[in-house]
């Protein structure tokens, strides 16, 4: 079962070990992306602290099958490093659910929408498109901060 996506561009880090997995209590996460899925030495760096009680699986975006992980009894967070990772995952079976933003670097063409989310217009357009189909889309770096709705900054 998928307890919670997540969009954050660092995958497996800090905040996720600490803070998330104790939050979730989940038993495996899910890391859905292309690069990492193919790069022994990324795996090896982000499985380094995590717990050995949560299993770790490295996928690309094409062999994510999350219609499978939702139906099992396995609580799950999946991450996502982009908006066009869900976009994909979601055209491919992720299923309705909580998808949080917890950072998104900024880069050029983006805004600020939060101070660790940084989204472009069509990425915004995107995330709004996946709200009205059915995600419950926030942003939120910790378990202990409020979610917040994506909106533009002014």
């Amino acid at each position: 079962m998928i307890v919670l996506s997540r969009i954050d561009s660092r995958l497996i880090h800090g905040q996720v070990i600490e803070a998330w997995l104790p939050f979730l209590r989940v038993a495996r996460v899910v890391v859905a992306d292309d690069v990492t899925a193919r790069d022994a030495m990324a795996q090896a760096a982000m499985g380094l602290a995590m717990p050995e009680t949560v299993q770790v699986v490295h996928t690309t975006l094409a062999q994510f099958d999350a219609g499978a992980v939702a139906r099992d009894d396995v609580p799950t967070l999946v991450l996502f490093r982009d908006v066009a990772a869900v976009v994909l995952a979601r055209a491919n079976g992720l299923p309705d659910g909580p998808l949080t933003l917890g950072n998104v670097h900024a880069g050029p063409g983006r805004h600020a929408v939060s101070r660790s989310v940084f989204l472009t217009d069509d990425e915004e357009a995107q995330l709004s498109t996946l709200t009205e189909s059915g995600m419950d889309v926030t942003i939120q770096s910790l378990p202990s901060e409020a979610p917040q709705r994506v909106t533009r900054a002014a």
